[in-house]
């Protein structure tokens, strides 16, 4: 036989509070002392009252649902982020509703519709595309994760000190020449500190050295022409030279090494690989990959405490907006294994 399905009517007549004094409880604690909300959280307990998610939603507007706009899965960097963020759940309660915008504007901007439309009490953005004056326009609580940040509170990795580390290690190497591939970032994105890292160290230490801007693309197909037609140049170019090369990711740093164990049936001598991010492509790889650990798993635990607060403060009856962005940078760390020998 079902169980009777206990309502606030019974909730109220076994704590001998007033059916409004139960709503309170659920969509305004804080409106009860302490004592009064124990209470009613014991003969929760003692009743066996199961929530009815739906009911509540349309009783106060709360969904406790997060949005999350990323520029695509095919990276292993926000696939691991997505991943990780999702893993908060079982601390935080907040159910998730994810949308890959390919780096679209219009396509994001018509995600983002659908996610407030599903009354989304906050908003994660790993994708670059949408300026954060106009995220922070929506008027929700927004987090960025390496991205242009002015206008809203977001999570990022010391860029910077990742290229240093990067450079460093391939100099420790012994390299001939050292080079950098990464896309043509503007300066205001986080990842652009990758870019200075390696420039600083090469023209500090005098390193010979070359940066490569280029477009790889956004699949494996696009990656593997780019980088073939790149490697085929950079062999004729440094025909008899021991070549550091500095991928901007884990991704893609696995495609060059692939490339190269395909041609030579090893990884040659001459060539030393480091990748960025720690994805789990790097130590998966055919040949475990050096990178600049991103602490990815810190990185998702710091977004979700930053929203998070920033939403139970709305949620209070005279709640305090932030004066300004809040910026949290995490180090990275120096993974060296068998690409940087």
């Amino acid at each position: 036989m079902k169980s009777k399905k206990v309502t606030f009517a019974d909730i109220a007549e076994y704590t001998h509070f007033s059916k409004t004094t139960i709503s309170r409880y659920f969509n305004n604690p804080d409106s009860l002392t302490l004592e009064n909300q124990q209470k009613i959280a014991e003969a929760l307990t003692a009743l066996n009252y199961k929530e009815n998610k739906v009911a509540r939603i349309l009783a106060n507007g709360k969904s406790e649902f997060v949005g999350i706009i990323i520029p695509n899965l095919y990276m292993h960097y926000y696939s691991e982020m997505l991943n990780q963020i999702l893993s908060t759940y079982e601390t935080y309660g907040y159910k998730f509703l994810v949308f890959a915008g390919n780096e679209n504007k219009d396509v994001e901007r018509k995600y983002i519709e659908e996610l407030l439309a599903y009354n989304i009490e906050g908003l994660i953005v790993l994708s670059p595309t949408i300026p954060s004056k106009e995220l922070a326009a929506y008027n929700i609580p927004v987090v960025g994760i390496e991205r242009e940040d002015q206008y809203i509170c977001s999570v990022t990795t010391d860029n910077y000190m990742g290229g240093v580390q990067a450079t460093s290690l391939l100099q420790k190497s012994n390299c001939d020449i050292l080079i950098h591939i990464n896309a043509n970032i503007s300066k205001d994105t986080p990842a652009y500190g990758r870019i200075q890292g390696f420039l600083t160290t090469c023209q500090e230490y005098h390193l010979p050295h070359e940066l490569i801007l280029a477009e790889l693309g956004n699949t494996f197909e696009e990656n593997h022409s780019s980088l073939s037609q790149i490697l085929e140049t950079l062999e004729a170019k440094y025909p008899a030279k021991k070549k550091g090369m500095f991928m901007s990711n884990d991704t893609h740093a696995n495609v060059l090494l692939n490339l190269l164990v395909r041609k030579y049936g090893k990884l040659p001598d001459a060539w030393q690989i480091i990748g960025f991010d720690n994805s789990p492509i790097s130590s998966e790889a055919v040949i475990p990959t050096s990178t600049v650990g991103q602490q990815i798993p810190l990185i998702a635990w710091e977004t979700m405490e930053l929203l998070s607060a920033q939403m139970a403060e709305r949620k209070k009856r005279k709640p305090t907006p932030l004066a300004e962005p809040i910026h949290k940078i995490v180090a990275p760390v120096l993974i060296r294994r068998e690409t940087t020998r």
